[in-house]
């Protein structure tokens, strides 16, 4: 089991920059991948950004060159930095981790955090 905690969000203008952090807790080792995505109100949950134990990271178009994900060593806290952010950067936004065990694989969430960008 893992859980997972957001922490940051909040109110900005638009071009302003925040950061989200996630920390993670209970079987932390299990972690291969972690992540952010976000959703907005009845809309699918899309990807923000990700990275893994193979040392891919990935990023969603409207991500790239604006956020940045970054983690620290021991795969228990990982961070969101977002700049020039825009009115549809507002969804809530989640943090992921990826578990892969001999049995099976799962997703753990976090349970999510307010991004809100003023214009």
């Amino acid at each position: 089991q893992v859980q997972l905690v957001e922490s940051g969000g909040g109110l900005v203008q638009a071009g302003e920059s925040l950061n989200v952090s996630c920390t993670a807790s209970g079987s932390v080792t299990s972690i291969y991948a972690m992540g952010w995505y976000r959703q907005a109100p009845g809309k699918e949950r899309e990807l923000v950004a990700e990275t893994d134990r193979d040392g891919r990271t990935n990023y969603a178009l409207s991500a790239e060159g604006r956020f940045t994900l970054s983690r620290d060593n021991a795969w228990d806290m990982w961070s969101l930095r977002m700049l020039s952010l825009k009115p549809e950067d507002t969804p809530v936004y989640y943090c992921q981790a990826g578990v892969i065990t001999v049995e099976a694989s799962y997703d753990y969430w976090g349970q999510g955090t307010q991004v809100t960008v003023s214009t």
